[in-house]
């Protein structure tokens, strides 16, 4: 039976929703979990839950890893992208509450709150200390313009705040969608701002990216708010800047290390929460029944939307490539079975309206096609993409607009020892049928079929007969024949889908009759 381990407490409909689909399902947080991951399929985490890479090895049965949360930095998402182990989360479930709690924050520093609370509940009545600044007309800088980064701007913008953003990854109409002010450069940003907001992700490039140098590029009396990653500062510079006034404030959310107990606390021009960003009831819920719907899809086969480690596409564009999924993986599977296996490079190339699209997911269903049977580990839409790097096979990828004879089209080619071996196909139909139109050279007009079998040879009279003669005499039906050749007289092509897979006496009588004779099951 698939077994889930729920390593951290998740919502209770999440937890319902895994066992409705039929999942053994474990809720344990003390177990040792080297010696228990063993015996699961997946697993559900928070963030307290570290997955390095000799537990992920020992996760012999692992297909999924579940992250109910935004943030994957406690997986090692490289060591389970090797062993074909999808890793998920829940980007969308704390959008509101961390974008509401950045904007309290903001509120926050600007109003002294929490001080002046402090102080009442002491005895100190002090209205002149701790008078505040209003939002209203300032300038808020914001750094990472993703779900959360917009949802503040949003919410500033309805404080009367202008907003000013950098994110070379989003759209421009998004900006001016939002009336955000987009600029060319972080410097750009640290100009203007009286107001920092972060919310970028954390990288090798973003960590501790706001240190002393970024904060002398700041405007004097700068006020810094991070409820995104505790790594993206450099605390040790933010004391100095808070200390010399450089910085006239920070709210703090998250720390380099939690839980932070450092001299920041000190500070009565700064104001800290404990990493709640995310905590709020609905964000907890939100994040632990998404997770177990990601969880569920990846056990039995589905889209898995929010996976980290696999090209993800909307909804709508989805619509379109869908179907074109599981043909992109017949071609490649049928491109490396012509080239018989010893590729250096695929060339993907999509045309028609597919070009308008995000067909990253379209190339990798073309590698894991391609590299099924061929890999001594299970190959997925996980690792596909790695094992194809291993192997030192180029992949590249080429959209064109128009396509002379059909709506779209996708082409697989496979270059080996100088020789390329190309197939396309498209889709017919309502129900999608997936049509082979191309293969080595030669225009087809046929379905793609389990099992294939291929003939070049001279266009010369009685070779049609002869092969419908050697089939029927082994007792294998022909379910479809096409040919095609250059020109009369010259070389052709016959493609033929059978029924049963072919005796090994008749596919060595023909290898022996044809130069060029090849069986091919694509199932």
């Amino acid at each position: 039976m698939t077994a889930v381990l729920v390593r951290e407490e998740i919502a209770e409909a999440g937890i319902r929703l895994l066992r409705e689909h039929g999942f053994e399902v474990d809720v344990e947080g003390d177990s040792d979990l080297a010696e228990t991951i063993g015996r699961y399929d997946a697993i559900v985490i928070r963030s307290a839950t570290k997955l390095t890479s000799d537990l992920i090895e020992r996760g012999e049965r692992l297909k999924v890893i579940g992250r109910a949360g935004v943030g994957i930095d406690n997986v090692d998402v490289e060591a389970a992208t090797r062993r074909g182990i999808v890793v998920a989360n829940a980007p969308e479930s704390t959008v509101v509450s961390a974008a509401e709690h950045t904007v309290g924050l903001l509120t926050a520093l600007a109003r002294n709150i929490p001080q002046a609370h402090a102080a009442l509940k002491q005895g100190r009545w002090d209205r002149k200390k701790y008078g505040g600044i209003e939002l209203a007309d300032k300038t808020l800088g914001v750094l990472g313009f993703g779900r959360i980064g917009q949802q503040v701007a949003r919410r500033a913008a309805g404080l009367g705040m202008r907003v000013v953003a950098y994110d070379p990854f989003v759209a421009p109409e998004r900006f001016r969608e939002l009336g955000v002010e987009r600029v060319e450069s972080v410097d750009d940003v640290y100009a203007a701002a009286e107001f920092l907001t972060l919310h970028l992700p954390l990288t090798d490039e973003t960590r501790r990216g706001v240190d002393a140098s970024a904060l002398a590029k700041m405007r004097d009396g700068v006020r810094i708010v991070n409820a995104a990653r505790g790594e993206l500062l450099d605390e040790d510079a933010l004391l100095d800047a808070l200390r010399s006034g450089k910085v006239a404030g920070a709210a703090l959310d998250v720390f380099s290390s939690e839980p932070y107990s450092g001299p920041l606390l000190e500070l009565d021009n700064v104001v800290a929460t404990p990493h709640l960003a995310a905590s709020t009831e609905e964000a907890q819920d939100r994040a632990g029944l998404i997770i177990a719907e990601q969880v569920a899809a990846a056990l039995e086969g589905g889209l898995v939307t929010n996976a980290v480690n696999i090209p993800v596409i909307g909804a709508e564009d989805l619509e379109v490539l869908g179907a074109y999924i599981p043909l992109a993986a017949k071609l490649g599977r049928l491109a490396m079975e012509l080239a018989e296996g010893r590729v250096e490079e695929l060339h993907l190339t999509y045309f028609g309206s597919l070009a308008q699209y995000d067909t990253r997911l379209l190339t990798v269903a073309a590698l894991n096609g391609a590299f099924q049977g061929r890999s001594d580990q299970p190959v997925n839409y996980v690792n596909a993409p790695v094992i194809a790097a291993d192997r030192g096979v180029v992949v590249r990828e080429e959209r064109q607009r128009s396509s002379r004879d059909f709506t779209n089209l996708v082409r697989v080619e496979a270059l080996s020892d100088g020789q390329a071996f190309r197939v396309a196909g498209t889709t017919i139909g309502k129900d999608d049928r997936q049509w082979l139109v191309n293969a080595l050279g030669f225009e087809l007009d046929m379905e793609l079929a389990p099992l294939l079998v291929f003939f070049r040879y001279d266009d010369v009279p009685g070779v049609i007969g002869r092969v419908g003669t050697l089939f029927g005499e082994a007792g294998v039906n022909i379910a479809n024949m096409t040919v095609s050749r250059t020109r009369r007289g010259g070389q052709a092509l016959m493609a033929l889908s059978i029924d049963t897979p072919a005796p090994p006496e008749l596919v060595e009588q023909l290898h022996g009759d044809f130069e060029d004779a090849r069986f091919i099951s694509l199932r």
